[in-house]
């Protein structure tokens, strides 16, 4: 998860530290990148493959700078078969994303496309500073659970639910019926559907990150908790509350910081 403490300076020289390709991004990009003042970063998708030992995620980073305007990095993670290797690479457009994925995994980029509700969104980031703080409200806002794409792994998931629900500190958390229902998941998928994005709040600089939980029960159906994670508290501590609606959790979220 990301760290709600990091300044926008410290996360990019991490970004553009650890990716293999840093050197190929154009100089008047990586200059207009040095005047960030504020940053959020996503993760847009994920494709894990247990039996086969490899797996690949994608992360859109986006940064407010000085002049007004806003420029994104696109940051591939991926793991090979049998090479547990670890291997970041940032590009400046998701159409060299999409080559860099076919190249590596043997996919078109037809095949590696991005879920079809945000590709608009994503397109119009690319035309433009007006279409792109246009997309960055899409991005940010709820889309639809269905429209969610699932890849749930089997891996002590009522454990894990019963850490998420131990941990949140909000008095309106799911209460002890949610808790028993996920007595019975069996399978569960961790998404971050809100990247860390720095506010305001009371006057100080504050974190916060949105996470849906999503679980499958042995009865088939699935049930979600959504935890926000954030320092908007008095002493600047890091704070989780968990939800069982996303509505409910952007409410908090919108409740507990004003955006700068």
């Amino acid at each position: 998860m990301s760290d709600p403490y990091e300044t926008t300076e410290a996360h990019l020289e991490r970004l553009l530290g650890r990716a293999l390709n840093s050197f190929d991004l154009p100089d008047r990009l990586v200059e207009r990148l040095g005047t960030a003042l504020a940053h959020s970063s996503s993760l847009h998708t994920t494709r894990h493959s247990p039996a086969a030992g490899l797996w690949r995620e994608t992360h859109w980073h986006t940064y407010l700078l000085a002049d007004g305007t806003s420029a994104s990095l696109w940051e591939l993670v991926y793991r090979h078969e049998a090479d547990r290797t670890i291997r970041h690479e940032v590009f400046a457009s998701r159409a060299e994303l999409r080559l860099a994925v076919a190249r590596l995994f043997g996919e078109s980029p037809a095949e590696s496309a991005f879920e079809p509700a945000l590709d608009r969104a994503l397109a119009a980031a690319e035309e433009g500073p007006d279409e792109d703080v246009a997309a960055l409200s899409a991005l940010f806002a709820a889309s639809a659970a269905d429209r969610r794409h699932r890849e749930y792994a089997v891996d002590q998931s009522a454990d894990h639910a019963r850490r998420v629900l131990r941990r949140a500190e909000n008095p309106d958390r799911p209460g002890e019926g949610t808790a028993v229902l996920l007595r019975s998941a069996y399978a569960h998928q961790i998404t971050q559907a809100f990247g860390t994005r720095q506010c305001l709040a009371d006057g100080r600089d504050a974190g916060f990150s949105l996470y849906e939980h999503a679980f499958v029960l042995l009865d088939g159906s699935e049930i979600s908790l959504w935890e926000v994670e954030h320092t908007a508290t008095p002493d600047g501590r890091h704070m989780c509350e968990v939800y069982e609606t996303e509505a409910a959790a952007r409410g908090a979220m919108e409740v507990r910081a004003r955006v700068r």
